[in-house]
């Protein structure tokens, strides 16, 4: 009690000094904060939350996954391959720079210079100007997602990103791991634009006064984002009036926001995959089907939902949930301890042997608590786990550097489509065109690559489900990756602030129309 005490009185002193008079500031309580000012650096919800409140994209999804024009005021298809977009006019960035089509194809161009999203683009030819605030986007053959793949262009300014910075690097370098101009520094078209940021402990976002959409609803002046990690902590904040918005909201902790008066709770379903991939290059024993298939059927995934995520996750059997294209009914959740035995045995390692795993412990809901249950699960086939969790900022480099033999990763889909999963997450590794970017397993089986690759031309959208379906079902069968379940999204907040009307599948706040009565 003593520990929570003094960590929430820290919090109380952070923000202790008020906004000015008639002015409406949020302070935001999260897990953690964005690892980085350039949006491009790493392809994490983290940081699309971010792009979306100090970038804007061309398009974005509304809460009925509808698109919705942002930088882009309508759209069309020229042809199987091209889709022009008719760019909006009179956008200032934050710099004070116009807003042009040579700013998105500056960040278009840029997404190559990426690691993490060079794999999501590799389907393009390029992007072309046509005038001023016209340009078409072409793939290199049919490409039935074009449309979903704009909700990732944030157009940076290419005029404040050029050049080079202080130590002679170019500021438009894209560094993932080590200092860069874009770190530290951003100019986008978004409602807030950066005014405090210390890394991992206080960031300050102040609306911009030259901000476009003129008909957002959005009242909210500035918003001082506090990561919090601890879940009591947290939660602790929302309730003494310290914090007015929170996510995520601890499972164990659900009952006790909804009875009070002051503060309300918002869920809404997602469509993040929770998974632990089990890396066939570190370990031999994981190039064996049966051994794969034996740690699945070891794995009581059921259990962890209905215990440890108290019910507010889904059971997952596959990558996609119901509802995305891919989606097959037939694959479902499979714990059966003594089956998971008879395989180990039948691989000749009924006497098991020794793994390591990696795991977040501030990424995903409860992941900590999900990653000590696979311990003990696993034990129970002699397979013994040694764990070790860590903050988000520091979990990223070890998975990248596939640091373990066990890696726990959770992935929303950037398309709403099952393919995506697969792209990033079932393909052969490939550092060329970025596909099987985060199969830190190493699963590779060139029939998934084939079909995923058929999937991605298809525009016969029955077609398209029967190849992503039978994706799945190879995966499923092969047990690629070891699948817990799908999360749902968690808020809270002070009965003043309209929560429900800015959240979505993606979880993706949009804070810029938020209204704080």
């Amino acid at each position: 009690m003593k520990k929570l005490f003094i960590l929430c009185l820290t919090v109380l002193m952070l923000f202790s000094f008020g906004a000015a008079a008639g002015a409406k500031t949020l302070k935001l309580g999260l897990d953690a904060g964005p690892v980085s000012q350039d949006p491009q650096v790493q392809l994490s919800g983290g940081m699309l939350q971010f792009s979306h409140w100090v970038f804007d994209p061309l398009v974005r999804y509304a809460q009925d996954m509808s698109f919705e024009p942002r930088l882009a005021v309508k759209w069309e298809r020229l042809d199987e391959l091209t889709m022009r977009f008719y760019l909006r006019k009179g956008v200032k960035f934050h710099s004070g720079n116009p807003f042009t089509a040579k700013d998105v194809k500056f960040t278009f161009d840029r997404f190559y210079k990426s690691p993490d999203f060079k794999g999501l683009f590799t389907p393009f030819e390029g992007l072309f100007i046509v005038d001023d605030h016209t340009l078409d986007i072409k793939t290199k053959k049919p490409y039935a997602l074009l449309i979903n793949m704009a909700t990732y262009i944030f157009p940076l300014d290419s005029k404040f990103y050029t050049g080079t910075d202080d130590t002679g690097q170019p500021k438009d370098a894209v560094v993932k791991i080590g200092p860069s101009f874009a770190l530290h520094n951003s100019s986008g078209t978004g409602a807030y634009k950066v005014v405090e940021w210390e890394q991992g402990a206080k960031y300050v976002f102040e609306r911009f006064a030259d901000y476009w959409d003129k008909d957002s609803p959005g009242n909210v002046d500035k918003i001082i984002l506090t990561p919090i990690k601890e879940n009591a902590t947290r939660v602790a904040a929302l309730l003494s009036g310290d914090i007015d918005f929170i996510t995520p909201v601890p499972p164990t902790d659900f009952q006790r926001i909804r009875s009070d008066k002051k503060v309300k709770m918002v869920t809404y379903s997602g469509g993040r995959i929770i998974t632990v991939q089990l890396n066939q290059k570190r370990r031999p024993e994981f190039k064996d089907v049966r051994v794969r298939q034996a740690i699945v059927h070891a794995i009581n995934n059921v259990g962890i939902a209905k215990k440890i995520m108290k019910g507010t996750a889904t059971p997952a059997g596959q990558q996609g949930p119901k509802g995305y294209m891919g989606y097959n009914p037939a694959l479902v959740p499979r714990y059966n301890l003594k089956k998971a035995k008879a395989l180990m045995k039948e691989a000749g390692l009924e006497n098991g042997f020794e793994v390591t795993m990696i795991g977040p412990n501030n990424r995903y809901v409860n992941d900590a608590k999900i990653a000590e249950a696979v311990v003990s699960m696993l034990a129970k086939i002699k397979i013994k786990v040694n764990l070790k969790t860590m903050p988000k900022a520091q979990y990223w480099d070890e998975f990248d550097a596939q640091a373990a033999d066990m890696q726990v990763i959770g992935w929303h889909s950037d398309t709403e489509d099952s393919g995506n999963f697969t792209e990033f997450l079932g393909m052969c590794p490939n550092k060329e065109t970025g596909y099987g970017q985060f199969n830190s397993g190493n699963y590779c089986n060139p029939k998934v690559d084939e079909l995923t690759m058929a999937a991605q031309v298809e525009t016969d959208l029955k077609k398209r489900t029967e190849i992503l379906q039978e994706i799945e079902k190879i995966l499923y069968d092969e047990a690629a990756f070891v699948p817990f379940h799908w999360q749902n999204h968690s808020y809270a907040g002070k009965n003043k602030v309209g929560i429900k009307h800015i959240v979505n599948t993606m979880n993706f706040p949009y804070l810029g129309d938020l209204v704080y009565k």
